[in-house]
Order: structure tokens, then C-alpha cells, then sequence
């Protein structure tokens, strides 16, 4: 009787610590099915952001497929990124990005990427031969938002943050931009509908736009309406482009007499440096603008890059900021200061698209990617190659190579060191 005890008794035991075995992946399988938010994902340096479009051809009416994004999606996947931005739902681009995605959760349950989902914001007779009108909204918005709603509800574990506009309200912006009152209205909309059931409650509500528009510039913005958009948003997207401004505000750019004797190479990981300060002190402008309306609340990057091909105002005959090795210089900086700030930054962007630019080859808007089109890293992901990350994965049939073929002293041949100071000042 006192072994049959016995031998119960270490049965129960067995069955108890093998229960305890199992009760660490357990929890594992329950934080792997957790559903993160977007204040969770937002600023946290384990889930990188980047801008993405899938588009491969010179026009936007041919879509790229659902096997093209999920292979896009891999890519961004090995990379670490685990944030979207798309831009409208216009087009079936971002409904298929979503669907790509649930494919691939599906496929592999460790697979997780989460969206920034824009829709579009246009005043009236926008991007037609009719004379456009700021002060009132193009009737197509209205059912923008309606699908925007429509995906966030049906792919609430995907869409994290709905961005009322894409810079809608920036003055440049004169093809289609519209007044404070116009993005205020959509994003109170949405969160009323919050607040009725009828979105997720922990889907963030913003307008992504140049810092300017959130008050970090001219006193023009300086409006009530764009006091009442940021007490009504869950946080700011604001957009920041040195690159751009090394023509159309070029001191920061220009090299100082002080740099002079420094060696090419020296002064051109300068003036990045200094392009890294400037957009540091926009983010600071549009952080002193909000506080001074009596706002805390969290500012996010939703824009900002650095175009590898220009002819135009950054090229050779321009401000010369374009190039590979300037895109890696800046990539790897701008990632340092917001991930160690706690701030997301949605990198302009993931792969080159011939379509922003379809009558300029050599444009820089077509130019921004870290990929090109046919899957060809840049510089700035060169050391992912080389770590074999991509092995085995491929963008349109190509497998992952790098530009100038991996020789950087023909990559440095098409580097061009930044005009001095003097030279600005005395042609402007």
C-alpha cells in the first residue's frame, strides 16, 4: 500500500510540475495573441516606421498585386519595421495592403505589422482645370472617410491610427490644401464615432503635416482652429524636411568659413549633422507652439527623407545634398535621435515609385526609397545585405542586392560635397 502511495504521489507531483513547465509558454502564446495599441507601437523603438507605397509602374492605375505587397511586407518585416503609413483609400492600394497583411498573420502567427491608415483631404475642384477654393472641402471627402472607417473597423488588429489628410493643410500645398477647420471637422467626427461604438477606442485619431501647419512656423497658422485640431487629435504628425530646405533654406546647409580646411568627407557628415539639428529644431517649434496652448501630448514624425537622384534644385547644379551616401548618413541619424527620443518616425520611404515623377525620370520625388524598384538596397541598408537578412526573399522575382553592385568607391564618385556658405549667401 505504501508504494502504490507512493508511486500516486510522484504521479501527482509529475503532473504538477509539468503543469508549471507549460505555464511560460502559455504566457508567451498569451502575450504573442495581445492586441498592442497605438499607444503601445507609437515611439517604441522595437517597432520601426516607415511610409510605404507599393506602386512599381509610371501610373497608379496599375496596382501591384497581392503577392508584390506581401513580398514588400517581408522585406519591411526582416528590417524591423512593424508600422505602415499609406496615404488615401481612394485607390485599392491600402485595402489590399491590409489584406496582404492578414494573409501573411495567417500564414505565420509571429508575422505582425500594424497601419497608419491616411485618407485623403482635397479642397474643392482640386487637381482639376477648374479654380480650386481653400476655404471649402472637395465633396469626395466625405466618402474618404466613410472607407477609411469602414477598413478600420474591418481590420481592427492591423490599423492602429487613422491620419485625417496628408499635408491638407501646409499653404505650399496649393493644388489641394484646405483650412484648419476642414481637418478639425473630420477628426472630431471620428472621435465621436469612438466614443459611439462605432471605431475601436484605442485607435488614435491625428492629420499628418509639414511642422509649419502644426504651428512650429509663420504666424499665419496661428489660428483657432488649428488650437482646437490639436486638442482634438491623439497626438501630432508633423513632417520635417531638411533635404528639401537645402534649397529653399539653405544656411543650415551651406559649409562655414570655420570648415573650410576640413577634408570633403568631414564636411559633408557636417552638414548632415546639421540637417539632423534642423529638423531637430522643428520638432521643437511645433513642441513650444503646442505647449503654449496649454497641450501635452505626444508628436510623432510622419515624414522625412532623402532622395538619392536629383537634376533638379538638389542635384549637381543645385544645393548637391543628393546622394546614397548622404541618404545613409541621414537614415542612420535620424533613426538614433527618435529612437532614442521615444518618437516614431515614418522614413520617407521604403521603395522608390516612378509614378510621383512619371514625365521626369530623374525627379526626386521618384527617388526616396531605401529600395529601388527592382530590389536593389541602398546604401543605407548595404550592412543588411551583408548580414544576409534578406536571403531568400526577392522584390518583383529580383533576390536583394545592393546598388553600385557593393562598391563603394563608385558609389563615392557620384557624391558631391555641399556649397560653401559664402556661395549661398551671395546667390540668393
Amino acid at each position: 500500500m505504501k508504494l502504490k502511495v507512493n508511486i500516486l504521489c510522484a504521479i501527482i507531483i509529475s503532473m504538477i510540475m509539468s503543469s508549471c513547465n507549460q505555464n511560460p509558454k502559455s504566457n508567451k502564446d498569451m502575450q504573442k495573441g495581445k492586441q498592442m495599441t497605438a499607444k503601445e507601437i507609437l515611439g517604441n523603438p522595437n517597432y520601426l516606421a516607415i511610409s510605404y507605397g507599393g506602386y512599381r509602374e509610371k501610373s497608379r492605375d496599375s496596382q501591384p498585386t497581392i503577392k508584390e505587397l506581401k513580398d514588400d511586407m517581408k522585406l519591411l518585416s526582416v528590417m524591423g519595421i512593424k508600422i505602415l503609413r499609406t496615404y488615401n483609400v481612394q485607390l485599392p492600394h491600402a485595402s489590399n495592403i491590409l489584406k496582404a497583411i492578414t494573409e501573411l498573420k495567417k500564414e505565420d502567427s509571429n508575422f505582425e505589422m500594424y497601419v497608419m491608415l491616411g485618407a485623403w483631404i482635397d479642397c474643392l475642384n482640386a487637381w482639376t482645370d477648374q479654380p480650386v477654393d481653400h476655404n471649402v472641402e472637395s465633396p469626395n471627402n466625405a466618402a474618404e472617410i466613410e472607407r477609411a472607417v469602414a477598413l478600420a473597423n474591418k481590420y481592427p488588429d492591423i490599423v492602429k491610427v487613422l491620419a485625417v489628410g496628408n499635408e491638407a493643410m501646409v499653404k505650399w500645398a496649393e493644388s489641394y490644401y484646405v483650412q484648419p477647420n476642414v481637418i478639425l471637422k473630420w477628426v472630431t467626427h471620428l472621435q465621436e464615432l469612438k466614443t459611439q461604438d462605432k471605431l475601436p477606442k484605442d485607435l488614435w485619431i491625428t492629420s499628418s503635416d509639414d511642422f509649419a501647419s502644426w504651428g512650429g512656423g509663420e504666424d499665419q497658422y496661428h489660428v483657432e482652429d488649428l488650437e482646437k485640431l490639436i486638442k482634438a487629435v491623439d497626438y501630432i504628425s508633423m513632417h520635417t524636411y531638411p533635404y528639401h530646405n537645402s534649397h529653399y533654406n539653405p544656411e543650415f546647409w551651406g559649409v562655414p568659413e570655420a570648415e573650410d580646411s576640413l577634408a570633403d568627407i568631414d564636411k559633408i557628415h557636417a552638414a548632415i549633422e546639421r540637417a539632423i539639428q534642423f529638423s531637430k529644431r522643428q520638432y521643437d517649434s511645433v513642441t513650444n507652439y503646442m505647449k503654449s496652448i496649454g497641450v501635452n501630448k505626444p508628436i510623432h514624425i510622419g515624414e522625412t527623407g532623402w532622395a538619392t537622384v536629383s537634376k533638379g534644385f538638389y542635384g549637381p547644379n543645385g544645393s548637391r545634398a543628393t546622394d546614397e551616401y548622404k541618404q545613409g548618413l541621414y537614415y542612420k541619424l535620424m533613426r538614433e535621435w527618435t529612437n532614442t527620443a521615444g518618437i516614431s518616425c515614418f522614413y520617407f520611404e521604403a521603395f522608390n515609385e516612378q509614378w510621383k515623377d512619371a514625365h521626369h525620370p530623374n525627379g526626386s520625388e521618384n527617388h526616396f526609397g531605401l529600395f529601388t524598384i527592382d530590389g536593389k538596397a541602398k546604401y543605407p541598408i548595404w550592412d543588411l545585405v551583408d548580414d544576409g537578412v534578406f536571403d531568400g526573399l526577392t522584390r518583383n522575382g529580383n533576390p536583394i542586392t545592393k546598388t553600385y553592385s557593393g562598391n563603394k568607391k563608385a558609389l563615392m564618385k557620384d557624391v558631391l560635397v555641399p556649397p560653401a556658405l559664402d556661395e549661398i549667401m551671395a546667390n540668393r
